[in-house]
């Protein structure tokens, strides 16, 4: 390590892990093609960041060297690698098929220098493929690696698409994968629906260890499920909460509610039981703080005020007051006949309809609008 003045993490394939090598070249840029020497021979990979300073670099695992930048010769091969390494694989899948080998091949891949191929499987279990091995070489004629990976390995090196519309964390960010298990999900509040939280690989979902920490500290203020709330209409259980929105779900009396974890820590706190309607009554206005309405009108009554006035009342309201005056000046034996006239057209009319022209007398207030009614003064009453 003491060998080399930088080091710079190099990356074999697009969605592979960054290893790191030893250089004294500091011109390196991220991208550039590189041949590195490896625990299998030699490789081509591509810079995935900027050199850095061998001060910095804090691990026991020795620095393998950077041998050169890659060259037109180097690119050929690593092509002509590629296009063995699909025949090749068909080969051994063959050859699996004929031995009856629950195998599952996923890829295979060749040095630079086509000394040795590398090729990745799944399996429920181990595998005996010592016949296998027997069988390809001959037919390789190179030294054959076959290399056993998990289901999350597998989703890895394919990639693809997860649930949420992004490509998988492990074939971008991910570099190790952490133990996950139901627990996760249960300390999350979620349906414990295996195939819904299942990724790609079918296993559990990586990103359910993204927020599990956060769950366990916000956890920490509710309360345990299962919890006895004593109140004045009768004793309530805790069956389950909401993290995000901060509620707590009581049962209990025949009903269940939902109230937010505030009105459960203040139910809970006081050694004396409360009611629930207790929570949200109003406490009375202090007098100084006390302000008095505004009586001002609204801009509706305005709007309403400027408003044409319909003046049709006021002159059917004059009208009957004329007419009174006219029944007034008439003799008295007159008036009372009219008056009889009037009472006996009412009991006629009574069992007809109102708008028919020939009833025997007219309603005075026909327009029955609220702001627009008017008390009959002493001469209507006369004239009805």
């Amino acid at each position: 390590m003491n060998d080399f003045a930088y080091y710079v993490p190099v990356r074999f394939g697009e969605t592979g892990k960054a290893y790191y090598f030893g250089t004294n070249n500091e011109a390196l840029k991220p991208g550039d093609h590189v041949v590195v020497d490896t625990i299998s021979g030699f490789e081509m990979g591509f810079v995935a960041e900027t050199p850095k300073s061998t001060e910095l670099y804090h691990s026991d695992l020795e620095l393998k060297p950077v041998v050169r930048l890659a060259n037109e010769e180097d690119e050929e091969d690593y092509a002509l690698g590629k296009e063995q390494s699909k025949s090749s694989l068909i080969i051994v899948e063959r050859e699996a098929k004929k031995l009856g080998l629950d195998m599952n091949f996923i890829n295979a891949s060749y040095t630079l220098d086509g000394s040795k191929i590398t090729v990745n499987y799944t399996a429920d279990g181990r595998v005996d493929f010592r016949e296998l091995l027997h069988v390809l070489a001959p037919q390789l004629k190179c030294r054959i690696d076959l290399h056993q990976v998990t289901p999350r390995d597998k989703a890895k090196m394919v990639g693809g698409m997860g649930i949420c519309g992004l490509p998988l964390c492990c074939s971008t960010f991910l570099n190790h994968f952490d133990g996950i298990s139901i627990s996760r999900a249960k300390n999350q509040m979620l349906t414990l629906n295996i195939p819904k939280l299942s990724g790609a690989c079918g296993r559990l979902m990586c990103c359910l260890l993204y927020e599990d920490e956060l769950y366990t500290q916000a956890r920490a203020d509710f309360p345990r499920i299962g919890e006895t709330l004593h109140t004045l209409e009768g004793d309530y259980k805790v069956t389950s909460f909401n993290i995000l929105s901060r509620s707590i779900k009581l049962e209990g009396n025949d009903e269940v509610k939902f109230i937010p974890l505030e009105d459960y820590r203040t139910m809970a706190k006081g050694g004396k039981a409360m009611s629930f309607s207790d929570l949200h009554k109003s406490e009375p206005t202090p007098a100084s703080s006390y302000s008095a309405p505004d009586m001002n009108p609204s801009t509706k009554n305005q709007k309403q005020d400027n408003a044409p006035k319909d003046n049709s009342n006021n002159n059917r309201r004059n009208d009957n007051r004329n007419r009174g005056q006219r029944n007034n000046n008439r003799p008295q034996g007159q008036n009372n006949n009219n008056r009889q006239n009037n009472k006996d057209n009412r009991r006629q009319g009574q069992n007809n309809d109102h708008r028919n022209p020939q009833r025997g007398f007219r309603p005075r207030h026909r327009d029955n609008r609220s702001d627009n009614k008017v008390n009959p003064t002493p001469s209507d009453k006369h004239d009805a």
